[in-house]
């Protein structure tokens, strides 16, 4: 019996789709073969830090839906703000944010070395898998195998010139494969936990608390989301999600953590997030863009950061 290719309905022209690479599970993401893409051992990987990064923090939830990379976003733009070269790193695979939020949709170019160059946005490197997709609604259907090797570009492969001095990684809800290769697999400065007041994102909350502590990477505390809404028409307060106390009693004073910042639920930011230009940049003077400025002069103090190059 004979057996005929069929061809592709239309050419792939995204460096995501290179078919034989992907079933290979060596390349998921179509970088040159001649790359040095690092391949899977037994026992634990030997971390290796990202070259020409100095300071990585991760930003974790344990729980969609609550804000996380709306924070990440914010928090890598008021680190540029301050002065620092940033970058932010989306390792949300499946529901990548970092294209929208940063008004960027290109797909990024490779350099001599075979190695991603990142997009760049208001000051801020940008990488994200959402760059090399098809198109915004194009979802990712792939087992754990080739999910890792394409984290492992991500983490490796990819070209920060001239340097940064600090890199945000946006990570996936959960406490999961992608969250534990990446303790695994690159040296951490520290993790940020993000919530509401919401009982059920506390109890996913201290799960992630629970994960950083197995891994041995320090969290360097917590912020609350989407705690108060302040009504413009009346100017009273409500918690919607529940009371403020609870975050600070039930993560922070239980666990010895940190209460980094409180960022009120207000309908601007969200709309700043949808339309690409986050708060920091869009409203850099609101109380809301000063809550993110405060956490980050806060978390470059406890990962000695140090004054901007």
């Amino acid at each position: 019996m004979k057996f005929s290719i069929i061809p592709l309905s239309r050419p792939l022209t995204r460096l995501l789709h290179t078919s034989t690479r992907c079933l290979s599970h060596e390349n998921p993401l179509g970088l040159p073969a001649r790359g040095s893409i690092p391949r899977f051992q037994r026992g634990l990987p030997q971390k290796r830090p990202i070259p020409k990064v100095s300071h990585i923090i991760a930003v974790s939830s344990a729980k969609g839906g609550v804000g996380k990379s709306t924070i990440a976003a914010n928090l890598a733009l008021a680190f540029s703000r301050l002065g620092h070269r940033t970058g932010i790193l989306d390792t949300d695979l499946f529901g990548p944010s970092i294209p929208t939020l940063f008004n960027l949709n290109d797909a990024p170019r490779l350099n001599e070395n075979n190695q991603l160059i990142p997009l760049t946005n208001y000051g801020v490197k940008t990488l994200s898998i959402g760059y090399l997709l098809p198109s915004e609604s194009a979802p990712i259907v792939w087992r754990g195998p080739l999910l890792l090797k394409a984290l492992q570009q991500l983490l490796h492969e990819v070209d920060w010139s001239p340097g940064l001095d600090i890199l945000v990684l946006d990570l996936p809800p959960g406490t999961g494969d992608i969250q534990l290769s990446i303790t695994q697999q690159i040296p951490l400065d520290g993790a940020v936990v993000v919530t509401t007041p919401h009982t059920l994102a506390i109890k996913d909350a201290i799960k992630g608390i629970g994960m950083f502590a197995q891994t041995k990477v320090p969290v360097l505390g917590v912020v609350q989301n989407m705690s108060l809404f302040c009504c413009p028409h009346c100017n009273g307060t409500t918690a919607v999600f529940g009371g403020q106390e609870a975050v600070r009693q039930q993560v922070c004073e239980e666990h010895g953590l940190e209460f980094l910042g409180d960022v009120p639920l207000h309908p601007n930011i969200g709309e700043d997030g949808s339309r690409g230009k986050p708060t920091v940049v869009a409203e850099p003077e609101s109380d809301r863009a000063k809550v993110f400025m405060d956490v980050a002069r806060r978390l470059g103090e406890k990962i000695g950061l140090g004054d901007p190059q």
